[in-house]
């Protein structure tokens, strides 16, 4: 259900469109081709519906489209993606549904008598249009497409109207009493800001993440049928009305609450489904969570219909939601199974987008995919698991008196902003002493990635007077302090237990999640007595909960994780450098005896230990007993001021010089000038030399015929297309930018796919979309199982490519280890936040306990924490009210490396 704030000038036009109802216009967009837009008001028994109708191109029948909007909002919402599936060659119909925008009648929830029946009158009225493609008589090609409360209809229509070909249902509920009432617990927070929609009389906004709540009245809206009511539920039917009225009073789902929305949810028809679907869904999304679409992807394949799952970043909570890839991938989807294009790729089976970090070119949040061939599902039964034990004693913990303070886990609109911090170890979560238990696994020796649905067994005893309890299960991942912790994206699992006096037994499905526990991290099992966005009894009681297994985790290992939007001729990059000619060409110099080889390293990309080189002719070191490792996989960013002896310690590594003292081992093979193992190691040091007079492109190919090694494993062709140079190729050198140097020396090192590539400044010369491509490059090569090294002045850039980081400093090692490690030790947090605060209220959080001080800042305010930690600061400022969107660490990479390096320059 897409929640937003109404738009008056929007529904000022619409208005003007309805005065005059049955005439049409057309309006040309100021891009080619031009979209014609055509608006009417139809009716249909009755119920005044507001359409607007898109066509582009010339004559002849094309395959329609049906698109609807999200919950609180209007066809205007969704005008920009018609007008784009129009130049696609769809015709594409919009509405506003009932009860929302201009369009009359009560909102019933996507009732099959309504508003599934408005979908299939307007399947109708497609079918007499003479620009849409028809099957046969009556029966036009059309697909049906639409984010929350639309999505829902999508399938709903495919459920109820066999005239549907294909849909495309975007961050919605598979059913909608699941979903409001999950293992027979009232979401409240949800369906009040849901329901209250409905009773809005002015659009005052409300937390919505993927749009905020709108009034679902417009100007007008209480002279329209089903107008506001006494019980205030504005433009619901009665029967909601009156649902919503007696669960929120109860606090507990009644057996017809929960058939009259299972009624109008996909699942009542899920097993009439058997179109092509792709389901999209977010996972910041404590509304509409990864259970849902698991439930609809799993049924429709079962029907046999093809089915693609993407979940995407954001969701209902807030963040990414990945729009105009999404609105590519639809149109895509019904490329293939409208227009019939059998040659068109419709994308992976299951994608999921993991956060990278901030992108320093346009301040957006960078997005990986990892996709597979199938979906997986969320559970054991269907993925590949890993038990983790949990250690712990039973634990006896209250449920306070009218439930409160409650737990805070998921807040709409806030939560999903949240989650995207994870990386940096802040989550907006508080659990009160004496209302939670708590079991905690060891660390982790390795990275575990955790796919679906964690599970685990337990025992609960409980002393209400009717054996019951309610509670919320969640895991956290805990940093190597012990105190650090993160929800992934925010979300909880409700559970009610009956008959639990004398001891329980029951297994807890816990969120479905797609999150890395780090090496060193380990996973915490917490079991709450309360929770902001749900009802729990208001009567104490106290609650004893026992583990009576381990944590069994999805892992889904057949994901190959890739990164994202990038460049197509990316995917086949071939690497290697510029030195290793270079050293290929002292092979006929007298060598040394190289030391044998270390079996235990062969699979080692490098280890440098005690490594030394001192200044020609002098005793000054340039580089002074250096040791550090670097793994397989990893992007290494090597920092220091100038003079740290970064280029010194490249060109040993290269083989280029030879180091007074220590030992540096490649795949556990001695590096000496010509060494062997050089072959494997490909490299972009000090710049490279081209002849002037000859093209890239020949100048590649001389390269390489300089090495001696076979063309057909230079893949120059590929090394062309990252250069991206187009048909400056066949130009002489001598014509070239400073920035189209870099890129040809940066494809030139990327010549063959060597297991280690070390780039010294690649950057240089690059505008930032070039910088961009080459961070993406670099992420790619190493998640394919290589290793990267690279040397940069950059340090933001450093910052987002980099997995790990080697500082040095005169000569020596200043610090070593994971980039999270070196910058988050900051005692400064950025909090964003969606308004202005007034001076009172910036003092009240300056005198905060634990907090030094609080200042404005760009983009919000500066909090200097004095004992206290990011969790405790988060709790106290929701109880502030203060409007914040985002809580994170203040202290970048630069802070960092000044500090280690006492303020010099990189």
């Amino acid at each position: 259900m897409r929640l937003r704030l109404p738009r008056w000038a929007a529904v000022t036009a619409v208005l003007a469109v309805l005065a005059g109802a049955g005439t049409w216009t057309a309006v040309a967009s100021d891009e080619p081709p031009p979209v014609h837009r055509a608006d009417r008001a139809l009716d249909i028994d009755g119920t005044r519906l507001d359409t607007s109708y898109f066509t582009s191109g010339g004559g002849g029948r094309r395959p329609a489209v049906l698109l609807g909007h999200g919950f609180g909002g209007s066809k205007d919402d969704v005008r920009a993606q018609a007008e784009q599936l129009a130049r696609d060659g769809y015709a594409v119909l919009t509405w506003s549904a009932r009860g929302f925008g201009a369009s009359t009648g009560e909102i019933g929830l996507n009732d099959p008598d309504h508003e599934v029946a408005d979908v299939r009158k307007l399947i109708d009225w497609l079918a007499a249009r003479p620009e849409v493609l028809l099957d046969k008589a009556g029966d036009p090609r059309v697909g049906v497409t639409g984010a929350s409360y639309g999505g829902a209809i999508s399938l709903l229509a495919a459920g109820h109207d066999p005239r549907v070909d294909a849909v495309a249902p975007q961050i919605t509920y598979w059913n909608l009493a699941d979903a409001l009432f999950p293992n027979d617990v009232f979401k409240k927070l949800w369906a009040g800001i849901f329901f209250s929609a409905g009773n809005q009389q002015g659009g005052a906004s409300q937390p919505g993440g993927a749009g905020q709540v709108g009034a679902a009245s417009q100007p007008g809206a209480a002279n329209q049928p089903g107008g506001a009511k006494a019980g205030g539920c504005g433009r619901f039917t009665a029967e909601l009305c009156s649902l919503y009225q007696r669960v929120a009073v109860s606090g507990k789902p009644d057996a017809a609450a929960r058939a009259l929305l299972e009624a109008r949810s996909p699942s009542a028809v899920g097993a009439r489904i058997k179109v092509p679907a792709l389901i999209v869904q977010g996972q910041s999304d404590s509304l509409f969570t990864l259970a849902q679409s698991d439930a609809m992807a799993r049924t429709l394949t079962a029907n046999g219909a093809p089915v693609a799952v993407d979940w995407i970043a954001g969701g209902h909570d807030g963040g990414d939601r990945e729009t105009e890839r999404v609105e590519r991938r639809i149109s895509t989807w019904f490329d293939r199974w409208l227009k019939r294009d059998t040659a068109t790729d419709t994308g992976p089976a299951f994608r999921v987008s993991r956060t990278g970090g901030v992108d320093s070119t346009d301040g957006q949040a960078t997005l990986r995919a990892a996709t597979a061939d199938r979906y997986p599902g969320l559970t054991a039964a269907t993925a590949a698991t890993e038990n983790i034990a949990l250690a712990g004693p039973p634990q006896t913990f209250a449920n306070p008196a009218g439930a409160a303070p409650p737990a805070i886990s998921a807040v709409p609109g806030l939560g999903g902003g949240l989650s995207g911090l994870s990386s940096l170890g802040v989550g907006l979560s508080l659990d009160f002493p004496g209302q939670f238990a708590r079991f905690d696994a060891k660390p982790q020796t390795g990275a575990v990635r955790i796919t679906g649905t964690p599970t685990v067994r337990v025992k609960v005893t409980s002393t209400a007077a009717d054996g019951s309890a309610v509670l919320f299960a969640k895991v956290y991942d805990v940093g190597p302090d012990g105190r650090q912790q993160v929800l992934p994206s925010q979300l909880v699992t409700p559970v009610r237990v009956e008959d639990a006096k004398a001891g329980r037994s029951v297994t807890l499905t816990l969120p479905a999640i797609d999150h890395e526990v780090e090496a060193g991290h380990r996973l915490r099992l917490v079991l709450a007595a309360t929770d902001l966005g749900y009802a729990s009894p208001a009567v104490p009681a106290g609650y004893t909960v026992a583990v009576e297994g381990p944590l069994t985790v999805p892992t889904a290992p057949g994901l190959d994780t890739q990164a994202a939007a990038l460049p197509w001729w990316v995917w086949g990059l071939p690497l290697l450098g510029l030195a290793v000619a270079a050293a290929l060409l002292l092979t006929a110099r007298r060598r040394t005896a190289a030391p044998a080889p270390d079996p235990e390293l062969t699979s080692v990309p490098l280890q440098i230990t005690g490594l030394s080189k001192k200044y020609a002719g002098g005793d000054r070191y340039s580089v002074r007993d250096l040791s550090f490792r670097v793994e397989q996989g990893q992007v290494l960013g090597l920092l220091g001021p100038n003079g740290a002896g970064k280029t010194t310690t490249l060109r040993m590594l290269m083989g280029l010089i030879r180091p007074d003292e220590g030992e540096i081992r490649v795949f556990g093979q001695a590096i000496r000038p010509g060494a062997p193992v050089l072959s494997r190691v490909g490299s972009f040091v000090e710049g490279a030399g081209f002849l002037p007079h000859l093209s890239g492109r020949e100048n590649l190919e001389l390269y390489w015929k300089a090495t001696g090694r076979p063309a057909e494993d230079a893949h120059v062709d590929d090394a062309l297309r990252i250069a991206n140079l187009g048909s400056a190729l066949e130009r002489a050198v001598r014509t070239y930018s400073q920035g189209m140097r870099q890129r040809l020396a940066i494809a030139q090192a990327m010549l063959g796919l060597p297991d280690l590539l070390i780039l010294d400044e690649p950057t240089n010369g690059l505008d930032p979309p070039q910088i961009r491509e080459m961070r993406e490059v670099m992420i790619r090569y190493a998640a394919e199982g290589r290793t990267v090294i690279v040397s940069s002045h950059l340090l933001a850039e450093v910052e987002q490519s980099c997995t790990h980081l080697v500082v040095m400093d005169r000569g020596q090692l200043v610090q070593a280890g994971p980039v999270a490690e070196i910058t988050g030790s900051g005692d400064t947090l950025l909090v964003t936040l969606a308004g202005e605060v007034d001076d009172p209220l910036v003092e009240k959080i300056g005198a905060l306990p634990g907090v030094g001080s609080a200042a404005r800042a760009d983009g919000g305010l500066l909090v200097r924490l004095d004992g206290a930690d990011a969790t405790a600061l988060i709790g106290d400022l929701v109880r502030l009210d203060v409007p914040l969107t985002g809580v994170g660490p203040h202290r970048r990479l630069e802070d960092a490396f000044l500090t280690l390096i006492g303020g010099g320059s990189a």
